[in-house]
């Protein structure tokens, strides 16, 4: 089994330090990304325009994947929003994706939708 890791906003791939060894000594397969301007991805934040530019590392990630193969997701915090992009575009290569307290975005509103309804009560 392939596990693909998204971390949520402010983190990087390392906040998956505890987990991922955990499952790679289970026999799993484990890939964590660092996502745009995160970790050590040396892009910064200024040069992000859209959630697919944010998004980018993962969906490389998911483009390496063969046709066979099947993942499973797993999205913390903003992270969702990634696997909601990641979902539409490589739905064949998706097993199941997980929310872990994250961002589920919907099929009727945009991507900023819950954050455009925070941004209201505040």
């Amino acid at each position: 089994m392939h596990t693909v890791l998204v971390h949520g906003a402010c983190h990087g791939a390392w906040c998956w330090y505890k987990l991922k060894p955990l499952l790679e000594a289970a026999g799993h397969r484990v890939t964590a990304v660092d996502l745009a301007a995160s970790g050590v991805d040396w892009r910064s934040l200024e040069e992000l325009r859209s959630l697919a530019d944010y998004t980018q590392p993962l969906l490389e990630v998911m483009a390496s994947i063969p046709p066979h193969e099947k993942v499973v997701l797993v999205g913390h915090s903003l992270g969702g929003m990634n696997l909601g992009l990641a979902m539409d575009m490589y739905s064949d290569k998706i097993r199941v994706a997980v929310f872990v307290a994250a961002f589920l975005p919907d099929c009727t509103n945009p991507p900023s939708y819950v954050l455009d309804q925070v941004d209201q009560l505040i």
